[in-house]
């Protein structure tokens, strides 16, 4: 059961884009005052915005739209595609201040095309299906509002999301994905958990309780053990510093609207959006020779940045996060072998998870970019080198670099098929220039290092609610806060060997709980799956005369019986080697 994405399956893309339109026909004729603005295909489906000209579209109103449309579609109209002239297109849609704007935006001279089906019109790129009754096999997923390009200044417009499938199984069997994400959202799973809360008086601030710091503190502690091995050195650096290192570092000119500040001592200072330029300082602390080369510089280091209030999602979205950063400083013949060797690195932490990824390399923004041009065409050339030296395939994603470098995005997949931008190797010979970073090379020169900027989770928090939703919230054992729960039979009678069971396992380290409440031992067992315990241990007379446990694992409906030595041999041995599940 998997999401498929809509914008990077060319035939569905394309039947999705048609069906917006049809559904725009529908609502045209229900609300026949509506003016529209755009109608993209996204990879969930589609949507389109409209100015409703004062009437309301509401979640109940959907069922009515799609009855509309099922008219068209069985009506079979042919879709047509017509080139105008700007002048032509102008009087066509005169009155309509969305399209006004959109054809005034060509220049003049350019043929615009036009796409019809029966009374119905817009402008569109396309292409379209040949006729609309190829278009019957759809859902209408739900309505909200947006802004007039995205702009709050703007006026705000309703957006309606669909989705269009061939065959009417595919969309049954997308429908029944989507119900299993809404189960699996990490928001209820977080609160049913007790993993992390959000409050009124911090929007976009996550607080996290006991279980979460628990299931927090094991991906904190795995990243220091596994970035040791490589050979990194750890920092901290402070969350708040002056104005003008953020003018160096040229995050002032190109993030200001993203960053907070505050005035210390007559002088403005920003909290940190990002953690390069305190690791820049750090490397300016002391001299450097060639021979330290690759130095690569570990922070979980938390950030800020202002999003939106309409942006905020659980842990997906927050204006502060802890991001798993390092920064790798080095001579420029070393970047393919150390590039080869984070592949590697990235490739292992995510196999842990049962994730696989593909790669980006995203190269220069058209616009607000620092460094030349023959900077910024080397490192992209180098990032492309050393991505298929180590035998990985990568996808160009045009003018979605950093705005300091071009960068390795990679883009690691769920368990329903959905696909997260977490990790990333970004190629910087720009900031070690700005910040004067110099070290001494083999014939006593002062050179300059070349920089990589590197995440693998992203951040902690996205990172932990993609998990919390990949797992749906059963973690594998050695994640899981809470991974046993001993069960007496009868409380009254078993509950001394049951504290002997926990008891020793919680002397091996495992997080395990005592449940000797008054209660019926199959609502206590409920409440263990119900709770995503990894095991149930239930004790009776028979495992107190043969010192042995009954375990049932979560989400079976067996059990088995076994020697406690044994068990307890089992689970440590679980948790050491991280495995996904026994």
């Amino acid at each position: 059961m998997e999401l498929i994405n809509i914008k990077e399956h060319e035939e569905l893309s394309v039947m999705n884009h048609s069906c917006a339109h049809m559904m725009a026909q529908a609502i045209k004729r229900l609300y026949p005052n509506t003016l529209f603005w755009v109608g993209p295909v996204i990879s969930e489906g589609f949507y389109y915005d409209m100015d409703l000209q004062g009437e309301t579209i509401r979640e109940e109103d959907l069922a009515k739209i799609e009855k509309e449309m099922k008219k068209i579609a069985k009506d079979g109209k042919r879709i047509i595609r017509e080139e105008v002239t700007k002048e032509q297109a102008l009087e066509m849609f005169a009155g309509d201040p969305y399209k006004l704007d959109l054809i005034n935006g060509f220049e003049e001279g350019t043929l615009i095309t036009i796409y019809k089906q029966g009374e119905f019109a817009d402008l569109c790129r396309g292409p379209h299906v040949e006729s609309v009754k190829q278009l019957k096999n759809f859902k209408l997923l739900k309505v909200n509002g947006a802004y007039y390009k995205g702009d709050a200044k703007n006026q705000m417009l309703t957006r309606v999301y669909g989705i269009c499938f061939e065959t009417p199984e595919q969309l049954e069997g997308h429908l029944q994905a989507l119900e299993e994400a809404k189960k699996r959202d990490h928001k209820k799973i977080g609160k049913e958990m007790g993993l992390f809360m959000m409050s009124e008086y911090g929007p976009g601030f996550p607080f996290f309780l006991p279980n979460g710091m628990i299931f927090r503190n094991l991906l904190e502690n795995f990243w220091y053990e596994e970035h040791t091995k490589e050979e990194y050195q750890f920092i901290k650096t402070p969350i708040m510093l002056n104005q003008e290192l953020w003018e160096v570092s040229g995050h002032w000119y190109n993030y200001r609207e993203n960053m907070y500040t505050s005035e210390i001592d007559e002088k403005l200072f920003a909290i940190k959006p990002m953690n390069c330029p305190g690791s820049m300082l750090v490397y300016k602390n002391e001299l450097h020779s060639y021979k330290e080369f690759p130095m690569r510089v570990g922070e979980l280091g938390q950030v800020h940045r202002h999003e939106a209030s309409g942006a905020l999602n659980g842990l997906f979205r927050v204006r502060t996060f802890t991001q798993d950063d390092a920064h790798i400083f080095m001579r420029e013949d070393q970047i393919e072998s150390e590039v080869i060797r984070l592949i590697a690195f990235i490739d292992r932490i995510y196999s842990i998870f049962g994730l696989s990824y593909t790669i980006e390399l995203s190269t220069r923004p058209e616009e607000k970019y620092i460094g030349s041009l023959e900077t910024w065409e080397r490192a992209e050339a180098a990032l492309e080198a050393a991505c298929h030296a180590a035998g990985k395939e990568c996808k160009v994603n045009p003018g979605d670099g950093a705005f300091y470098g071009p960068k390795l995005d990679f883009h690691i997949k769920d368990s329903l098929g959905r696909v997260w931008q977490c990790g990333t190797i970004q190629l910087d010979m720009n900031l070690p220039e700005r910040f004067d970073l110099t070290y001494i090379d083999s014939d006593g020169s002062k050179k300059r290092p070349v920089m990589l900027h590197r995440v693998i989770y992203g951040s902690i928090e996205r990172f932990m609610g993609i998990l919390i939703e990949h797992f749906a919230g059963v973690f594998p054992l050695w994640l899981a806060p809470r991974q046993i729960v001993v069960v007496p039979v009868n409380p009254q009678v078993h509950t001394e060997y049951a504290k002997e069971v926990y008891e020793a396992l919680c002397a091996k380290g495992l997080r395990c709980s005592l449940d000797d409440r008054n209660e019926k031992l199959g609502y206590r067992v409920r409440e263990a799956q119900m709770n995503k315990i990894n095991y149930q241990i239930v004790v009776g007379d028979g495992e107190a005369a043969e010192r042995t446990v009954t375990i049932r694992k979560h989400g079976c409906q067996s059990s088995e019986t076994m020697p406690l030595d044994a068990f307890v041999e089992m689970v440590c041995d679980e948790v050491a080697s991280k495995k996904l599940f026994a």
